[in-house]
């Protein structure tokens, strides 16, 4: 994990954390196709968790995950913080976990995947490009970045896969049990488009339309919520929208689209 001192760049974040908050966004990075190549391709297998918060917990629990993709995966947590990275040492695990001061620059690492969850939250919306090309620019070719917001207990949860050649995909995921309708999640979109869920633009469009769906799906809710939100998930592909991956995992709440389909005008 060795690299060149920088100067940490960005803003400290409130430091909110919970165990298992980022549950939602670990299951997906162990799944996922592209994340699972990446990961097992790359032969120096860095993850950065960037703005883990004041407990280390949540980049401890990403690390178990990845493990089960690859077992010599190795994991940085970085903080702007440093009194959060003193309380983070009592976790390190060398060379597989570790955390250090750091920020965008991602403290002169070069890792394949970073994952910056709740970070950009209290940036400005143009600030955010910046942000990703900075993270980006830090990483290997071919790497991985995905940010992305939730609430404090992790039940509504959302982020974007970007990669250099930009934005490629947002997913939702959700808490199906304690769901009232899937526009809710709007509150946790990531920077870039929480300001976008007005009518016209086309993130609006597909919360909108999901809420339909789920509404229509009302039936289902007799076998069960998955059941409900899964055909939900149906409906909006009939209506013509992108989604990307498979039913199984649709059953956990979650929606993978393309960028392009909800893309800020």
């Amino acid at each position: 994990m060795a690299g060149r001192a920088l100067k940490p760049v960005g803003a400290p974040t409130r430091g909110t954390t919970n165990p298992n908050r980022l549950r939602r966004v670990d299951r997906w990075l162990a799944s996922d196709p592209g994340v699972t190549r990446l990961l097992h391709r790359a032969d120096e297998p860095l993850v950065v968790d960037l703005g883990y918060g004041a407990s280390p917990v949540t980049t401890v629990e990403m690390a178990r995950w990845l493990r089960t993709v690859r077992r010599d995966v190795r994991v940085l947590g970085l903080e702007l913080d440093a009194e959060r990275v003193a309380v983070a040492q009592s976790a390190v695990d060398k060379p597989w976990l570790d955390f250090r001061r750091g920020g965008f620059e991602l403290a002169g690492t070069r890792p394949v995947l970073v994952r910056a969850f709740n970070v950009l939250r209290q940036y400005d919306e143009a600030e955010v490009p910046g942000a990703w090309s900075l993270m980006l620019d830090a990483m290997t070719p071919g790497g991985l970045l995905v940010e992305g917001t939730c609430d404090e207990i992790g039940r509504l949860s959302t982020w974007v896969a970007v990669g250099h050649d930009g934005p490629r995909t947002l997913t939702l995921s959700v808490h199906l049990a304690s769901l009232e309708r899937p526009s809710t999640v709007a509150e946790r979109l990531p920077k870039i488009l929480i300001h976008r869920n007005v009518p016209g633009e086309r993130v609006h469009e597909l919360l909108s339309t999901l809420d339909t769906c789920w509404a229509t799906a009302a039936p289902h809710q007799n076998f069960g919520v998955r059941a409900r939100w899964a055909h939900a998930v149906h409906l909006l592909t009939a209506r013509g929208w992108p989604v990307l991956n498979r039913p199984s995992r649709w059953r956990l709440g979650e929606l993978t689209v393309p960028w392009s389909s909800v893309a800020p005008d």
